[in-house]
């Protein structure tokens, strides 16, 4: 069908030579020919729109995918420029605290490293 309306002219000249052959032994010249309109059975259209859907499902897959690629991508750069510096994680770490407190949730839990706990153990 899409090759069908994409090249519409070209299967109008077509069917034009066609008539051509057949109308000048008679001596008919044909003027124009052209297709204007493409009536589809009600079952092709419900399978062409079933497949146009599918495309777009694979291609938002895709897009998706790309954008989880990009994502973890950019976290794997944030990792390591964090381990390159323990001051870096302190300060993620404070701005995330900072970042709850502004929500005004009565709850804040801290973290601490088993390490210290282990210090107090002793």
């Amino acid at each position: 069908l899409a090759e069908l309306l994409s090249a519409r002219e070209h299967i109008s000249h077509t069917m034009q030579e066609s008539l051509d052959d057949a109308t000048d032994p008679w001596g008919i010249k044909v003027e124009r020919v052209e297709v204007k309109d493409v009536r589809l059975p009600l079952q092709l259209q419900r399978a062409m729109a079933a497949e146009a859907e599918a495309s777009r499902e694979a291609r938002a897959k895709v897009i998706a995918a790309e954008g989880e690629q990009k994502a973890s991508r950019a976290l794997k750069d944030a990792a390591d420029i964090i381990m390159e510096s323990p001051a870096a994680l302190q300060l993620r770490y404070l701005q995330t605290l900072n970042s709850i407190s502004a929500e005004k949730n009565s709850t804040i839990i801290f973290p601490l490293p088993i390490e210290l706990m282990k210090a107090f153990s002793k």
